[in-house]
C-alpha cells in the first residue's frame, strides 16, 4: 500500500473542518499560545504601570507595540514558538523567551526581568484558558445554540395551531400542537443558554502554590492579593483568591455540565424529530443532487439529525470526562489537567458540528398537515379522557349519578379503536347535563388541544 501524506486524525480537522473552524481561533494550540502571550504582555504592562521595582510606565506607543504582538499573532509567530518549545520542552517558557526577544527588538529590554515575574506557568495558563474558553463559548458555541433556538421558536409560532396526535409511552394520547412541542424545546434550551451565559470564568495569579510567597519575598510591602485581583479583573475574569498552584477548574466543570445538558436536550429534539419523520408527521424536503441511499433511489434519510445525535453523544462524553477530571488535582498540583484541557476544543467542536446539522435539518423538513389530520381522525378514543373528566365535574355539580366514570370510559376505549359515530352514541346515552353533552358532542380530536396554542407564547 502507498503511504498517505500526513492526514488529520480527527474528522473535526478533516471532513468537518469548515463547520468547526471558528473554534480553532480560540481553542487550538495557536489560540492558546496567543492568549498566553496576551497574559504575559498585560502582566508586564500592569507591573510597569504600577512602577514596580523602580520601573516606569511604558509609553503609549510601546504599549501599542506590545499589544500588537497579540493582535498580529500569525504563522511566523506560531512557527517560532514551536521551535522554542522544541528546545525548552516547556510551552510557557517558550512564550517567555518569545516575548523577551520582542522586547529586545522594541528597544525595551530594560524591563525584560518583569516578563513572567513571580508567575508560575499555571498563572499564565489558567488565565489563557479562561480567556479562550470564554471567547469560544461567547463567540461560537452560544451563537450557534441561539440560532437553533431561534429556528425552533419560528417553527413554534408558525405551527402553534396545527393539531397533532400526541404519543405517551408510544401510544396515542391527548392531542397537542406541533408548535407547542417545538416551544417545549425552546423553553428548555433557552433556560440552559442563560445558565451558560451566566458562567463566571475564574482566574488566579498567586504563584507556585497559591500563597504569593515569591511576590512577598520580592516586595513585602505590596498588597499582592489586591494587585492580583486587579490584574485578573482587568482581563475580564473573576478573581479566585484561594487556590493551589492551579485554579481549581470548578467553573469549567460547571460550564461543561451545562453544555452537556444542552447536548442532551438537543439529542432529545433529534430523536423526536426523527420519530416524527418516520411517522410521516414531518416530510423531508429533497435537496438538489443529494442521495439518500446507494441502492434505494426513493429514500430521503434524516441524516442531519442522525449526524447530530452521534456528535452530541461524543461531545457529552468528552465534556463529562473533562468535568470529572478537572475538579481533582493531587495535593497542590499534577499535570492531569494539562492533557485534559487540550481536548476542550474537541468536546465543544462535536457540539458545534451537531448544532450546525440541527440548524440545517430544521430547514429541510415540513409539517405534513394531511398526515396529522388522518392520524387524529383515526384515534377518536383519545377523547375518553375529556369525557370522563366532564362526567366527574357533572357528578360533583349534582347533574349526574354515574358511579365510576373512569371505569366506564376504560371499558369503552382501552386497547380499542373507537370511531366518531360510536363515541357520539355513547355521549348521547350519558347521564349528564344538556350543556355538557352538547359540548362533548362538538369535540373532535383536532379540537382537543387545550391551551396548546396559547402556551407557545411562553417560548418568547
Amino acid at each position: 500500500m502507498s503511504q498517505l501524506p500526513i492526514q488529520p486524525l480527527s474528522p473535526l480537522d478533516g471532513r468537518y473542518r469548515e463547520a468547526v473552524a471558528p473554534l480553532g481561533e480560540h481553542l487550538s494550540e495557536a489560540g492558546l499560545n496567543r492568549a498566553r502571550v496576551r497574559v504575559e504582555v498585560e502582566w508586564l504592562i500592569f507591573l510597569t504601570d504600577h512602577r514596580m521595582f523602580g520601573s516606569t510606565p511604558l509609553g503609549n506607543g510601546q504599549k501599542e507595540a506590545l499589544r500588537g504582538i497579540v493582535s498580529g499573532f500569525g504563522e511566523d509567530d506560531i512557527r517560532e514558538l514551536a521551535e522554542l518549545e522544541a528546545t525548552t520542552r516547556h510551552d510557557v517558557k517558550a512564550v517567555e523567551y518569545f516575548l523577551r526577544a520582542r522586547l529586545e527588538a522594541l528597544g525595551i529590554a530594560g524591563v525584560s526581568e518583569l516578563v513572567h515575574f513571580a508567575a508560575t506557568s499555571e498563572d499564565i495558563n489558567n488565565l489563557a484558558y479562561a480567556l479562550t474558553i470564554d471567547a469560544a463559548i461567547g463567540e461560537v458555541w452560544l451563537p450557534k445554540l441561539r440560532a437553533v433556538i431561534g429556528a425552533l421558536r419560528e417553527r413554534a409560532r408558525a405551527h402553534r395551531a396545527d393539531a397533532m396526535l400526541a404519543h405517551t409511552h408510544g401510544q396515542p394520547a391527548t392531542p397537542t400542537t406541533v408548535g407547542k412541542e417545538f416551544a417545549v424545546f425552546v423553553r428548555r434550551l433557552d433556560r440552559i443558554a442563560g445558565q451558560v451565559e451566566a458562567t463566571e470564568p475564574l482566574g488566579k495569579f498567586s504563584g507556585a502554590t497559591g500563597t504569593f510567597a515569591a511576590h512577598l519575598a520580592a516586595d513585602p510591602g505590596q498588597d499582592w492579593p489586591a494587585l492580583s485581583r486587579s490584574f485578573v479583573e482587568s482581563l475580564g475574569l473573576v478573581w479566585n483568591p484561594l487556590t493551589t498552584q492551579i485554579e481549581s477548574h470548578d467553573w469549567q466543570a460547571e460550564l461543561y455540565a451545562r453544555v452537556s445538558h444542552a447536548n442532551r436536550v438537543l439529542h432529545n429534539l433529534c430523536t423526536d424529530v426523527w420519530s416524527y419523520i418516520s411517522m410521516g408527521y414531518f416530510t423531508q424536503i429533497p435537496q438538489a443532487g443529494a442521495t439518500g441511499s446507494s441502492t434505494m433511489p426513493h429514500k430521503v434519510n434524516p441524516i442531519r439529525f442522525e449526524n447530530a445525535e452521534a456528535n452530541l453523544e461524543l461531545s457529552s462524553a468528552i465534556l463529562d470526562s473533562l468535568a470529572s477530571t478537572l475538579v481533582t488535582s493531587r495535593l497542590q498540583r499534577d499535570l492531569t489537567d494539562s492533557s485534559a484541557q487540550r481536548n476542550i476544543g474537541v468536546g465543544l467542536g462535536h457540539s458545534v458540528l451537531a448544532l450546525d446539522n440541527i440548524l440545517r435539518g430544521l430547514g429541510e423538513i415540513a409539517v405534513n398537515l394531511q398526515r396529522l389530520a388522518e392520524d387524529l381522525e383515526a384515534n377518536w378514543e383519545v377523547l375518553g379522557e375529556a369525557i370522563q373528566t366532564v362526567i366527574r365535574a357533572e357528578i360533583t355539580a349534582g347533574r349526574s349519578t354515574i358511579a365510576d366514570p373512569y371505569a366506564l370510559l376504560k371499558e369503552l376505549t382501552r386497547g380499542k379503536r373507537v370511531g366518531r359515530e360510536e363515541l357520539a352514541a355513547f355521549i348521547q346515552g350519558l347521564d349528564v347535563g344538556a350543556e355538557a353533552k352538547t359540548r362533548l358532542l362538538a369535540l373532535t380530536p383536532a379540537d382537543y388541544v387545550g391551551l396548546a396554542s396559547a402556551l407557545v407564547d411562553h417560548a418568547d
